[in-house]
Parts: C-alpha cells; sequence; structure tokens
C-alpha cells in the first residue's frame, strides 16, 4: 500500500526539522582549509662547532585568521642544495614535505625530543646527523593542532655548513680592580683540520661563580684581547673564548676555549692622611690628622717610633675618627708618629704614611 500525498510531506517536513537540529548551524560553513595552522614564521639557523642550529616561532592564528591555541606537533625538515641555486618552494603532500627529510618530530606534550628547547611559542633544534663540511642545507618548519591537521612549510631558510675555526689557546686572565684583562692566541686551523683562511673574530664568555659561560661580547670582536669592566672585587669569574669564522657565505662558531679563572681586587692604595699634629700631656700623647679623601678609606693605622728607632704599629681607628690618644708612653721621652689609610679591599690597601710628628712627653 502506497503512503498518501500529505504522509509524505510529513515525513519529509519532519526530515528536515531533524537535520536543522541536529547541525546546530549558527554562520557560514568555514572551508577546512582555512582552519589550518599559519606556517611558522621567524626561522633562521647558525652554524656551531659541529651542528646546524635551527630557531622557529610556531605560529599563533590560523590561516582564517582566528587564534590558534592548540598547537600539539611541530616538524622540521632539512634537504641538501645546490651550492649556488635559490632554495626550491616547499609543497606539503599529508604528513611530509616533498623533495624535503624529516629530522625532527616534537610533540609538545612529550618529553623533550634530544636537541630540541621550546621556549614559550619559539623552539630550536640542534641538528647534527650526517652533515657535510662545505654543503648548503635548507631547512622548513610545519605546525600540526589537536586534530591533526598540518601548516604549509614555512619559507625555507638556507645555509651553508662552513667548517668553524678551532677553540682559541692561551687564554690568560689578569684580575685587576673590577675588571679582568683577557688575551689568546688565534687558532691555527679550522675543526676539520684545514689551515685557518679568512676573518676570525671572537665571542668572549662570562660565568660568575659556579654559573653557566654567556656572551659578554654583544657581537664577535676583532681583536685577540679584551677588557671586562664593571665587576665586583674579591668574587670569583670564569672566562672562555669562541672563534667565529667570517665568510662571504656566512659563519661559523667554534668550541669554547679551555676556561680560566680571575678575582678582581682593590689593588690602590688610598691617599696619606695629613697635618699629623702631637700633643703631649702628663702621660699621654694626643694625635689629630686630616682624613684622607679616598670613600673608601675604613681605617687609620696609627706608627710610633721612639727616638730614631723603626715605626711600629701601636693601634687603629675607624675611618670616622681622626683623632688618637696614646697612653703608653713615658715622661721624659721623645717619639715620633705617622698615620696611614686602609680601605675596604679584602686584602686592605694601605696608603703612604703622613708627616712625621715628634713630640716629647713632660
Amino acid at each position: 500500500m502506497r503512503p498518501s500525498r500529505g504522509a509524505v510531506m510529513a515525513l519529509g517536513l519532519a526530515m528536515a526539522t531533524v537535520v536543522l537540529v541536529g547541525c546546530g548551524k549558527r554562520g557560514p560553513i568555514v572551508p577546512p582549509e582555512r582552519r589550518l595552522p599559519s606556517s611558522p614564521a621567524g626561522m633562521s639557523a647558525r652554524v656551531e662547532d659541529r651542528s646546524i642550529t635551527v630557531r622557529w616561532v610556531a605560529p599563533r592564528n590560523r590561516v582564517d585568521g582566528t587564534r590558534l591555541r592548540d598547537v600539539t606537533v611541530m616538524r622540521l625538515f632539512r634537504r641538501d642544495e645546490a651550492p649556488d641555486a635559490a632554495p626550491k618552494p616547499a609543497m606539503l603532500s599529508g604528513d611530509r614535505v616533498v623533495g624535503y627529510q624529516e629530522i625532527a618530530r616534537i610533540v609538545l606534550a612529550a618529553p623533550p625530543l634530544p636537541g630540541a628547547q621550546i621556549d614559550g611559542s619559539a623552539a630550536t633544534f640542534t641538528d647534527d646527523k650526517g652533515l657535510v663540511f662545505g654543503q648548503r642545507y635548507s631547512y622548513v618548519a610545519t605546525a600540526e593542532d589537536s586534530d591533526g591537521r598540518s601548516s604549509a612549510p614555512s619559507p625555507p631558510i638556507a645555509v651553508i655548513f662552513l667548517a668553524a675555526p678551532s677553540a682559541p689557546i692561551g687564554l690568560v686572565a689578569q684580575a685587576g680592580d673590577r675588571e679582568a684583562r683577557l688575551r689568546w692566541e688565534a687558532p691555527a686551523t679550522f675543526i676539520d683540520g684545514s689551515p685557518v683562511t679568512g676573518e676570525i673574530r671572537y665571542l668572549v664568555l662570562r660565568a660568575a661563580g659556579n654559573g653557566d659561560l654567556v656572551p659578554v661580547t654583544a657581537a664577535p670582536i676583532a681583536a685577540t684581547t679584551f677588557t671586562d669592566t664593571g665587576l665586583v672585587n674579591e668574587s670569583p669569574y670564569r672566562y672562555a673564548v669562541r672563534g667565529v669564522r667570517v665568510d662571504p657565505g656566512g659563519s661559523a662558531t667554534g668550541p669554547v676555549s679551555t676556561p680560566v679563572t680571575a678575582m678582581p681586587a682593590d689593588t690602590t692604595p688610598p691617599s696619606a692622611p695629613t697635618r699629623l699634629i702631637a700633643i703631649p700631656g702628663a702621660g699621654s700623647v694626643r694625635l689629630a690628622w686630616n682624613a684622607s679623601p679616598e670613600e673608601d678609606v675604613a681605617l687609620y693605622a696609627v706608627y710610633r717610633a721612639e727616638g730614631r728607632g723603626a715605626f711600629t704599629r701601636i693601634g687603629t681607628t675607624p675611618a670616622i675618627a681622626t683623632i688618637y690618644t696614646d697612653r703608653d708612653v713615658q715622661s721624659g721621652r721623645t717619639y715620633r708618629y705617622a698615620v696611614t689609610a686602609l680601605d675596604r679591599a679584602g686584602r686592605p690597601n694601605e696608603s703612604p704614611r703622613s708627616n712625621e710628628a715628634v713630640v716629647t712627653v713632660p
């Protein structure tokens, strides 16, 4: 028995109602490709020792401009390039990049991949497998969201894997007052054993105490000497140096030299006190003098000699006081006095002696 026309229309209306309710449609349909993550940006690469470190920034938005909050996987790809050819555009095919080899798959929720580091939205990876000195390499990165949708590859970054300089030798550090003076010898070879040619510059590294060595120089320097100023006296510092090859095709930073240690110290004595006078009294001699002008004076030392004898230190007084009374004297004897200033250095520096004051105790 065939259903009536009214029954068919009622059934169709019911099905349409189910479809409309089920889809929960609130706006226009968005094409799937517009929901893909944008490509990673900020690609850079540098040669360090026997590796290439690549850095990039994960996308913050999708292709349609909406916020991307669920990057879960980042991939890095590499390919060999002809020496003088421009990097070829990278094309995604599934989860691969055509013509490139995947060298790192970084799952953000998993334990860190060896050689990878995540710092906020920035990622770095140290590539040290299968590299050949003199070869040119291109790198691209992709990002995936929690639904497994992959971005297009980033613009490629190309780098020549140059042989870096060997570590500088003969590093010496001479400590001074709030400074350390460094000198070293230029390396004679690159790390592949070939003789050094072209320009070599240097990065100076410093660590306070047991901290990590970090660059002191904002950019590599050409000289084989460096003075590090503004240090804290009586605090140990470690220093090392790295050579940087500067070549028309790029640059390469070599290994760290053997570290050396320096401890800055104040070695400059204060000025001598002036205008020392001695006033004798019954069983005592009262001394007074003009202060040394330096702000780091901690003490004054008082010296006494009897007749023509040698001076002996008989006492000290804090820097705020410029008077001293010597009560260990005998009537009828003649004494000579002098005063020096000592600073606050770990090993105090002592000034020259003041003028001598001669007095006979009544």
